[in-house]
C-alpha cells in the first residue's frame, strides 16, 4: 500500500478562498490521504464550507489558538500519516498529480 499523507490546513475566516483550496486537494489522482483542517474559531462560514463540501477522510478541530503556527503544530498533532504536508486555506495545487 502506498504511504498515507497527511495534507494539513490551518484555517480563520477563510470564506473567500478555502474552496478552491479543497477542490484542489479533490482532484488529487493520489487517493491515500486525509486532510486536517484547523480551524481558529471562524466567524464566517468557513466550517460550513467544510461541511457542505464533504471533504473526504477529513479530521476538523475548530477551537482558539494562539495563531497559524499554534494550528499547523495542532494539525501535526492530528495527523495519521506517514508523510504531512501542508495546504493553506488561500491555497492549492497547479495539478492533479502534486501528491502522487
Amino acid at each position: 500500500m502506498p504511504p498515507k499523507i497527511s495534507v494539513i490546513t490551518a484555517t480563520y475566516n477563510s470564506a473567500c478562498t478555502l474552496l478552491r483550496t479543497l477542490e484542489s486537494l479533490k482532484e488529487q489522482s493520489y487517493d491515500n490521504f486525509e486532510h486536517v483542517i484547523v480551524d481558529g474559531l471562524s466567524t464566517d462560514n468557513t466550517l460550513d464550507i467544510v461541511s457542505e463540501f464533504g471533504v473526504q477522510d477529513a479530521v476538523v478541530d475548530s477551537r482558539r489558538d494562539q495563531g497559524i503556527y499554534d494550528a499547523l503544530n495542532r494539525g501535526v498533532g492530528l495527523a495519521t500519516g506517514d508523510v504531512v504536508g501542508f495546504l493553506h486555506s488561500d491555497d492549492f495545487y497547479p495539478n492533479a498529480e502534486v501528491l502522487s
